[in-house]
């Protein structure tokens, strides 16, 4: 028998979450995001899920060329665009649309043949300070890329970094949209500048293409929990109990004994850890569903396992069912209680985790 840890992907919350997306911006095209192997969920049923979307966008080449491989027709984006000159065989081939940062790309650009194809999007940065042409240079990157006999069309786009969190003191939202509205004005395009949390809250900003990523999957990119904005978990992982210790009061848990007991405590060790994906940071205390009862982990996360408390399950025993997030939990709040992000959750979980879809 398998280790009892799986992850179950249900394609339809993913399709669900989808139109959420839409709903919220429904004069606006979707590039639904399957970075990072559809953000955990495995690439193929990100394809599957966002059937509907009008493009799907992504950083990795080799898998847009999978998604080409797997019958995938409509647009796909790169979103840091191309790294190397080789690189552009395949975006040509492929009729790959690509994003354009710096100079050094569209230098590899100017050397390509003027019979191809090419849809650029061009990246301002207005203020996240990690890709893109400033605001006071988009003007003559603009300038440069129309003039390329190999480009078909150009989309300005940029990245909002505190779109969660509007009023952020080192950079307002307001202040990012300032920018980009500053760097093209009088240039004719269409606009590509809204993420997640732009979507679901700023939907004033959703211009032409909204890039929906961690919404899509069920999560929230801030502001509040997912099920409060209409999204589902697309990703649930469960475990089982696989054994049981009766402890007293001065008894430690785990490596570095950093959980000790004041009380009698029944605790039960999980078949999940750090190898899994699991955060080895995890407090004391981070929820987990354990027989349908919220309890918390005690102790430190290990490679393989990880101990909760079962004082207040009095139905556990070897077998019981674990939930470390997903339907019951939400992954946000198990995010939270570790210090880190449902993003990172997901995407950091282990090739060793079987994965099955409901």
């Amino acid at each position: 028998m398998p280790r009892p840890l799986q992850a179950t992907i249900d394609v339809t919350a993913m399709q669900h979450n989808l139109a959420v997306a839409k709903k919220a911006a429904p004069h606006s095209r979707m590039w639904a995001v399957v970075k990072a192997n559809a953000y955990g969920h495995g690439l193929e049923r990100g394809m599957r899920g966002f059937a509907e979307a009008d493009g799907l966008a992504l950083i990795e080449l080799e898998n847009a060329v999978r998604l080409r491989e797997m019958g995938w027709n409509k647009p796909i984006l790169l979103l840091e665009g191309f790294f190397e000159a080789v690189d552009l065989e395949v975006v040509i081939s492929r009729q790959l649309q690509v994003a354009i940062h710096c100079a050094e790309q569209v230098e590899m650009l100017e050397r390509v043949s003027s019979q191809a194809r090419i849809d650029v999007h061009l990246k301002m940065n207005t203020g996240m300070n990690r890709l893109g042409f400033k605001p006071e240079h988009y003007r003559t990157a603009y300038e440069r890329v129309r003039a390329l006999p190999a480009v078909r069309n150009i989309v300005f786009m940029t990245h909002f970094a505190n779109a969660d969190d509007p009023d952020n003191p080192s950079l307002p939202l307001a202040e990012q949209v300032r920018r980009f509205r500053a760097g093209t004005q009088g240039l004719p395009g269409e606009c590509s500048i809204a993420n997640s949390a732009a979507d679901l809250m700023h939907a004033e900003l959703t211009k032409d293409w909204v890039r929906p990523g961690i919404m899509l999957y069920g999560a929230s990119p801030g502001g509040g929990k997912a099920a409060s904005f209409g999204l589902k978990p697309a990703m649930t992982l469960t475990s089982e109990i696989i054994g049981v210790q009766e402890i007293g009061p001065g008894d430690a848990v785990g490596y570095g004994s950093r959980f000790v007991a004041e009380r009698p405590m029944k605790i039960g060790v999980v078949a999940c850890g750090y190898a899994d994906g699991y955060p080895r940071h995890a407090p004391n205390g981070t929820p987990v569903i354990v027989d349908g009862i919220r309890t918390g982990i005690l102790g430190r996360v290990s490679m393989d396992m990880l101990t909760v408390d079962l004082s207040d399950v009095p139905t556990a025993r070897v077998g019981s069912k674990v939930e470390l997030w997903g339907e019951l939990l939400p992954i946000d709040e198990v995010a939270e209680a570790a210090g880190t992000i449902g993003y990172e959750l997901m995407c950091a979980l282990a090739p060793r985790v079987r994965v099955v879809e409901c």
